[in-house]
């Protein structure tokens, strides 16, 4: 669990709650059933029909990574490709495949099957280079629906302000419907513009953060399977993999 995550969403929105109550105001007064349902669905309607389904649901999805991150294991692959070095260098590459069956990373497992199928170095780099660039992609594509999210909801905030004062200019010859009207206009733009800066946009921007560091993590055992390939020193593969780890 991510626990400044958490902390942050509660202290963002607990500052725009804790403000409303210094002012004098009520937090009865926020809650308003029309104004939330103008923005959250018009700006999930518009991620809908800007996105393919599949990109979609996946972004949805990665929203968990937020608060539980997925294992970015630096420390176990440098320990695993260290030991595979002094094996190989006692023993032969080939030595390496039983070592296959008890990886649970599906890249991991794939570098080293290529290592001992005996695949040229530049040609092993190259394809898990191009796996690496292709799965970033596909992460950021699904990542992006929250970005596009928080440019939609202010706006659609702003939809809802309209309305809701549209609402206020039917009713002006009966005053006990003014003040739900503006209630609503006022609150949709509070919506539409904390949403967007409280939520929407720092998922955005913390998901690309745990897809550069998985990135990265896969570009160390690039790097070290490179070292075993050219029959580097492992205590020189181990220290230049660490370089990786900030």
């Amino acid at each position: 669990m991510d626990s400044v995550s958490l902390v942050g969403l509660i202290l963002g929105l607990g500052a725009v709650i804790g403000g409303q109550i210094l002012e004098g105001g009520h937090i009865a007064s926020l809650v308003q059933p029309a104004a939330f349902l103008i923005v959250v669905g018009g700006t999930v309607g518009a991620v809908l029909l800007q996105s393919p389904l599949r990109v979609f649901v996946g972004g949805v999805k990665m929203a968990k990574w937020v608060f539980t991150p997925p294992p970015v294991r630096h420390e176990r692959a440098i320990e695993l490709i260290t030991e595979w070095g002094y094996l190989a260098r006692r023993e032969g590459v080939l030595t390496l495949e039983r070592q296959i069956e008890e990886l649970d990373d599906p890249f991991m497992r794939r570098g080293l099957q290529m290592l001992v199928d005996g695949i040229e170095p530049t040609h092993l780099r190259e394809t898990l280079e191009i796996e690496i660039d292709v799965w970033a992609t596909q992460m950021r594509h699904r990542a992006r629906i929250w970005e596009s999210a928080g440019g939609y909801s202010p706006t659609i905030g702003i939809l809802g302000a309209v309305l809701g004062l549209i609402h206020v200019m039917e009713n002006l010859s009966d005053p006990t419907k003014l003040g739900s009207g503006i209630a609503v206009a006022f609150v949709a733009t509070i919506y539409g513009v904390g949403l967007a800066n409280l939520v929407l946009l720092p998922i955005h921007k913390k998901l690309l953060s745990r897809v550069g560091a998985l990135a990265s993590c896969r570009e160390m055992i690039i790097d070290g399977l490179m070292g075993i390939a050219n029959g580097d020193n492992p205590r020189v593969i181990e220290n230049r993999m660490r370089g990786y780890i900030q």
